[in-house]
C-alpha cells in the first residue's frame, strides 16, 4: 500500500531535522527514541541518532526543531473521500488539507460512500473503486497520501470480481455493512475472497450511521472476521458493552476507535485492550466526513482523550495513531525507522497549557500545537492554522 516517494523539484533531496527535544517512534515496544537528529534522503529515513554521529553533508533542507517534539505523521485509519479535496457530505472544499494542519499525513478510505449517485451494480461499483484508487494515487491533496478505492460489497459479487479488483490495484474493501451485505455468512465468504487476493477488509460496527447502512452486531462482526473492526465505538451509535467485550475477546483483529463515535465506548474498549495486554490492536480514525462534519483535529483529539481519560501514557497514545496503524495496514510510514517514509509532525505543548511538557499536557487533556508537517521529506506546512499555537516552533535554516 506504499506510495512511491517523489524526488524534489530539482532532483534528489536530503532533509536533516536536528535539535529535536523529544523523538516519538510510533512503536509500542519503544515509544521514545534517544536521538536528536533525523536524516532523510529522497523521501526515506536514512539515519536516526545524535547530531555528531550522523552524516549531514549535502543537505538540501535543514530544519531546526528548536527543542520541540517530532512524531511520525499521523494516520487516519477511517475516512470517506470522494473526489479530490471535496466532500459532498458537507459540501466542503479543502477538508483533506485541513486534516494536514491537524498532523494527518496518511488517510485510509473505508469506502467512497458519499459519491452522489453511487453505483450499486457490480460493474459500476468496481469501476468506481478503480477510479478512486487511480485518482488518489495520482493526486495528493495538500501532500496527504490518501489510500482510496474501497468498494462497498454487494450480494451479487463473485470471487472473480475480487480477483479483478486486486489485479487493477485495489487493496481495500469499503466497510462491510454499508452495502447489501449485512449478514455474517455472506460477509465471511466475501472477506475470504478479498483476503485471498490481498485486499484488506473493514466492517461497520454498531447502528446505522448513514441511510442504507444497518445494525452490525457482535455476531456478524465475529463471523465476518474482517482485518479491522471498524469504529468499534460506533459511528455514532455503539453496541452494548457486553457485545464490545465479546468482539475484543473473540478475535485478534484491529480495534478501530473513531472520533465520530461514542466516546464512552471508546474508553471502554481501551480499558478491555489494556486488561488483555493488547494495546497493539488499537488504531484511530475519524470517520470523516460525516454527519457530524469534518474534524481536522480529530486524530489529535482522540490521542488526547485516550491518554487523559483512558490513563494511557501520551507517547503510547501516539502509537495508536501511527505505528499500530502502519503495521496493521502494511504501510511504509507511521514509524521513525530507517527505510520508512520521512513523514513527520513537529509539535510542542500549546501556549499556556498547564502541562509541564508536551506529554504531560496531553495527559491533562490538552491538544499540542503543530509547528510543521513533513511528507516524504518535503515540508508541507509550517505553523498549523487549526491547532492552538505551539510554545516553540521549528525553523527552516536551509531550503524552503
Amino acid at each position: 500500500m506504499a506510495h512511491d516517494a517523489p524526488q524534489g523539484p530539482s532532483g534528489p533531496t536530503k532533509l536533516v531535522v536536528r535539535n529535536i527535544g523529544l523523538l516519538l517512534s510510533g512503536a509500542m515496544e519503544k515509544p521514545i527514541l534517544d536521538a536528536d537528529t533525523i536524516v532523510a534522503e529522497n523521501g526515506k529515513i536514512t539515519a536516526i541518532g545524535r547530531a555528531k554521529d550522523v552524516d549531514q553533508e549535502g543537505a538540501t533542507t535543514i530544519v531546526d526543531a528548536n527543542g520541540t517534539t517530532v512524531t511520525p505523521g499521523l494516520i487516519d485509519s477511517h475516512v470517506h473521500p470522494v473526489a479530490g479535496d471535496w466532500t459532498p457530505r458537507q459540501n466542503q472544499i479543502g477538508w483533506i488539507d485541513s486534516f494536514l494542519h491537524g498532523g494527518v499525513t496518511t488517510m485510509i478510505s473505508a469506502g467512497e460512500v458519499h459519491m452522489p449517485g453511487r453505483p450499486r451494480d457490480v460493474v459500476g461499483l468496481k469501476a468506481m473503486a478503480i477510479f478512486a484508487q487511480r485518482a488518489f494515487w495520482t493526486l495528493r491533496p495538500g501532500g496527504v497520501k490518501v489510500h482510496a478505492g474501497a468498494p462497498v460489497i454487494e450480494t451479487e459479487m463473485v470471487e472473480d470480481d475480487f480477483k479483478e479488483l486486486a489485479a487493477a490495484g485495489v487493496k481495500l474493501l469499503g466497510e462491510v455493512g454499508l452495502g447489501g451485505v449485512k449478514d455474517g455468512p455472506t460477509a465471511r465468504k466475501m472477506v475470504g475472497w478479498a483476503r485471498k487476493y490481498g485486499i484488506q477488509s473493514t466492517i461497520h460496527t454498531g447502528g446505522p450511521s448513514i441511510p442504507g447502512s444497518g445494525l452490525i452486531d457482535a455476531d456478524v462482526v465475529l463471523e465476518a472476521d474482517t482485518d479491522v473492526v471498524g469504529h468499534i465505538n460506533g459511528g455514532h451509535t455503539a453496541l452494548p458493552d457486553g457485545q464490545i467485550r465479546c468482539i475484543c475477546e473473540g478475535c485478534k483483529r484491529g480495534l478501530e476507535l473513531v472520533h465520530n463515535g461514542n466516546e464512552r465506548s471508546a474508553l471502554y474498549t481501551l480499558r478491555i485492550a489494556k486488561e488483555m495486554n493488547d494495546l497493539s490492536r488499537v488504531i484511530l480514525g475519524t470517520d470523516a466526513p460525516a454527519g457530524s462534519g469534518v474534524q481536522p483535529l480529530g486524530i489529535l483529539r482522540m490521542v488526547s482523550l485516550l491518554s487523559s481519560l483512558g490513563e494511557v501514557p501520551a507517547e503510547t497514545a501516539f502509537c495508536f495513531a501511527t505505528g499500530n496503524t502502519a503495521r496493521m495496514r502494511a504501510l511504509d510510514c507511521g514509524l521513525i525507522e530507517v527505510g520508512r517514509s520521512a513523514d513527520f509532525v513537529i509539535m510542542d505543548k500549546a501556549q499556556h497549557s498547564a502541562g509541564k511538557n508536551i506529554l504531560d499536557s496531553i495527559q491533562l487533556g490538552d491538544l499540542p500545537g503543530i509547528g510543521m508537517t513533513i511528507i516524504d521529506g518535503i515540508v508541507r506546512t509550517q505553523r498549523s492554522r487549526n491547532t492552538p499555537p505551539a510554545g516553540k516552533v521549528p525553523t527552516i535554516i536551509l531550503g524552503h
